[in-house]
């Protein structure tokens, strides 16, 4: 009941948010489903019904990366100060976020459901009865449990997903004193937040004359509290990136060959498919989404040299502190573009003929990608809200936060741009050539 209505009386946006993911997880339902009424349809032909199944694992695991990073993002299940004195402890949170991304997910996989029923017929009374009921195995029952089944499987990996990334990641001492005890308990790093122009002064216009003996008692002595936040080691994943890359395009060079293997008839339309190729732009794909947290942080590095400015420098290091938040969605965009252009290069024929059913997994996949981009710089931006604030009370120039923001957009299309077209034009070579 509580995470009903936290989720009820939220901002609006957070509103929005979480209705994109329902209608991602309703897009991605029908998808299952639809594969479902083929098997339904086709019961001496379960290779295509496999197919159609398999394919479905892009849209499924788009829209759980989409509904994790909203979850993630959400402020209402956001530690704050005084939480925990009332019982909302960290871990009570992540089940309150857990069961939040459940209830978007699930009213998302029952209105998948609903649409399906009414295009096979089954729900009448309003427009398109049965419009589909050709395609859907409207001629024979619906196996309720299956389909249940398959709807339970995105609301479950997504809510088991949002209760893994959001876990408390360690035990921290508990603070001593009145005034601490309604603070920093469990919500952020203190040493961060008082290392900050703002947790400074806050220490020197309010000291803590109460308890003198807080320093010996606490870990958050003024001596600590003067030392410099540690800054954020490089992600790890750069070379593992950098190895797949050539390794996806191997592989798809290998697969290009008119003998090298049988054609994959993609569901929707694209027919005759290199199997090998599309198992290489998997691989390409992975080695983007691993090399993006590096390439950011890269980037941000690229940023500060030669003798750079503030306006470089800030831009540079909120590259660096934010490369694992909006590394790992550029690279799921990249992989989407890039694998978007070698679908559409490698299918038979000058125009193909593209099902509704591709359409609506390439919306889906494309969308979340997109959105979830989208999400992670709007919680990057939030993150520095302080930062922000603090440089203008020193009396920094108030367009000096938009123009390093705009210059880190410059700087990651700069590098992200040219190398998606490269890995696109060469994955898409081979059958071409």
């Amino acid at each position: 009941m509580l995470a009903l209505r936290l989720a009820r009386r939220a901002h609006p946006v957070v509103q929005l948010r979480r209705l994109l993911v329902t209608a991602a997880t309703g897009g991605t339902g029908f998808l299952l489903l639809c594969a479902l009424g083929h098997a339904l349809a086709h019961p001496h032909a379960p290779a295509g019904s496999v197919l159609r199944l398999a394919w479905c694992v892009a849209p499924a695991a788009a829209t759980v990366y989409f509904a994790v990073t909203v979850a993630r993002t959400d402020p209402g299940t956001r530690p704050r100060p005084g939480l925990s004195a009332i019982g909302l402890g960290p871990g009570r949170l992540v089940v309150i976020s857990a069961v939040t991304t459940a209830l978007s997910t699930v009213l998302g996989s029952l209105l998948a459901l609903l649409f399906f029923l009414h295009l096979r017929g089954d729900l009448t009374g309003m427009p398109f009865d049965g419009a589909a009921a050709d395609i859907l195995a409207a001629g024979r029952p619906l196996p309720l449990p299956a389909a249940l089944t398959l709807l339970s499987v995105v609301p479950a990996v997504a809510s088991a997903t949002t209760a893994l990334v959001l876990r408390p990641k360690g035990t921290r001492a508990r603070p001593v004193g009145p005034r601490t005890r309604f603070t920093a308990y469990d919500t952020f790093d203190l040493r961060r937040w008082a290392a900050s122009p703002a947790g400074a002064t806050r220490y020197e216009e309010e000291p803590d004359e109460e308890e003198p003996d807080q320093e010996a008692a606490a870990p958050t002595g003024p001596r600590e509290l003067s030392e410099p936040p540690t800054p954020r080691p490089a992600p790890g994943g750069l070379p593992w990136g950098v190895a797949m890359l050539p390794i996806g395009l191997a592989v798809a060079t290998y697969a290009g060959e008119p003998d090298a293997g049988s054609g994959v008839t993609l569901p929707g339309g694209f027919a005759n498919s290199p199997a090998g190729v599309l198992g290489g732009w998997l691989l390409t794909a992975l080695g983007l989404v691993l090399a993006g947290p590096g390439l950011t942080h890269l980037t941000g590095r690229l940023l500060q040299a030669v003798r750079p400015g503030a306006l470089r420098l800030l831009a540079g290091r909120v590259l660096q502190e934010d490369a694992r938040r909006i590394g790992r969605p550029l690279g799921v965009v990249c992989a989407v573009t890039s694998g978007a252009y070698v679908m559409v290069t490698l299918s038979s024929g000058a125009r193909p003929t593209v099902g509704p059913l591709t359409l609506l997994g390439t919306f889906v996949v494309a969308g979340c990608a997109v959105l979830t981009l989208a999400t992670a710089a709007v919680e990057a931006r939030r993150a520095h809200a302080d930062t922000t604030a603090a440089l203008l009370r020193l009396g920094a120039p108030g367009m000096l936060p938009r123009q390093a923001a705009l210059l880190r957009a410059g700087a990651l299309l700069a590098v992200f741009g040219p190398l998606t077209w490269t890995v696109a034009q060469l994955a898409a070579l081979p059958p071409t050539a």
